[in-house]
């Protein structure tokens, strides 16, 4: 048993009671509560369509199928994210090409990388907002203008993150948002595809359930009697278990994230000014869902990332990595080189971060941390 987990779920009486009443209802696959909890999720946002779907992964493969990326394109993806936002480029028979990250600081797409890898057959970007923190969506819009290029926000970990005071998911042709079960909002697994376009918002809501004119709900409503199949979908249905729940889940949203700031504060101000540690995204925390806090060790440390994990465990702190480069793996291990991803991949340590912790469970932590590294 860990003193200071990774995480820890935010879950109440409120989730449980939402289940029994939606198993009550005698009806559990997607219908009003999927409906309510979209229409939800819009407001909070700012979108104008939102669909919940199984998982990110589902969003991001509709994303791609939807701006009608396919076999011959190329797309631009981030190396420093989790495997999902790479391999939805290869699901639909397109070629990923990896890009680095601004610098050790700011661990989000680098602009000027993704420009020179630009060829005549790109055809979209995926950008990835690492641990809620907004890439340079001013930059990264006026690439996409000038390349004639989709833009899809891979919004897994920004809940209620903003740019400029808009809110993350409004920037791109498509985002994907990600309920999996350390999320700042989870329903277990679950996502969220979203665009403010009301073409692409028509396929996107055909494709989640096969391709069909009408949904299960609404024949046994008795609102219709038979289907049509418009082109060729997918079975990416939520279900309204998980929907009840990511309702429970919204309104702790605000709670949620204000907590997560506090804490953040916290962690900055014990670590700032150590040598041996650099702090991405210092400052920054106020437009940030903060799902995750990371630190890199630099240059300076005398400890190797992992035997610093191991003795932080000794302690009884859970530690995690986010993330082994993409571009490392087996299946997409290619000349690449991308010297600032590399880096970060190789030193990075994620510390502990969640809606229970405390600001002494923090302190804890920092003592740790700054005890090994001297």
């Amino acid at each position: 048993m860990w003193k200071i987990p990774l995480f820890d779920l935010n879950f109440g009486e409120e989730e449980k009671q939402a289940v029994i009443k939606l198993i009550d209802s005698k009806w559990i696959s997607m219908g009003e509560k999927t409906f309510e909890f979209e229409k939800k999720f819009s407001e909070l946002t700012g979108i104008k369509h939102c669909f919940a779907v199984t998982n990110c992964t589902a969003a991001l493969h509709m994303a791609l199928v939807v701006m009608d990326i396919k076999e011959g394109d190329e797309v631009i993806v981030p190396s420093l994210t989790f495997a999902a936002t790479v391999n939805c480029v290869k699901y639909v028979n397109a070629t990923p090409v990896f890009a680095d990250i601004k610098s050790y600081e700011d661990l989000t797409i680098d602009p000027e990388d993704i420009e020179k890898k630009i060829k005549p057959n790109t055809k979209a970007l995926i950008v990835m907002h690492y641990g809620g923190f907004a890439c340079d969506m001013d930059k990264l819009e006026e690439i996409c203008r000038k390349y004639n290029l989709c833009l899809i926000e891979d919004a897994a970990h920004s809940p209620f993150s903003t740019y400029k005071e808009k809110k993350i998911g409004n920037f791109g042709d498509v985002s994907a948002f990600s309920f999996f079960s350390n999320k700042n909002i989870t329903t277990a697994e679950g996502g969220m595809v979203c665009t403010n376009n009301d073409e692409k918002a028509k396929r996107l809501k055909l494709i989640r359930s096969h391709g069909m004119t009408t949904m299960s709900y609404e024949r046994f409503k008795g609102h219709a009697t038979k289907y049509d199949i418009e082109e060729i979908g997918y079975n990416y249905r939520i279900d309204d278990l998980r929907s009840a729940i990511g309702l429970v889940q919204l309104s702790k949203l605000k709670l949620d994230v204000e907590k997560r700031i506090k804490l953040v504060k916290r962690y900055n101000e014990n670590l700032k000014g150590i040598d041996k540690i650099i702090i991405p995204f210092f400052g920054k925390e106020n437009s940030s869902s903060n799902y995750i806090y990371s630190i890199v060790l630099s240059e300076k440390a005398n400890i190797q990332r992992d035997e610093l994990r191991e003795k932080l465990a000794e302690n009884g702190i859970q530690t995690s990595v986010h993330y082994p480069a993409v571009h490392e793996f087996t299946c997409y291990k290619s000349k690449t080189k991308l010297p600032k991803t590399e880096y970060v991949s190789e030193n990075e340590i994620t510390l502990p971060l969640y809606f229970s912790m405390t600001e002494e469970n923090v302190d804890f932590v920092c003592d740790n941390l700054k005890e090994i590294i001297r």
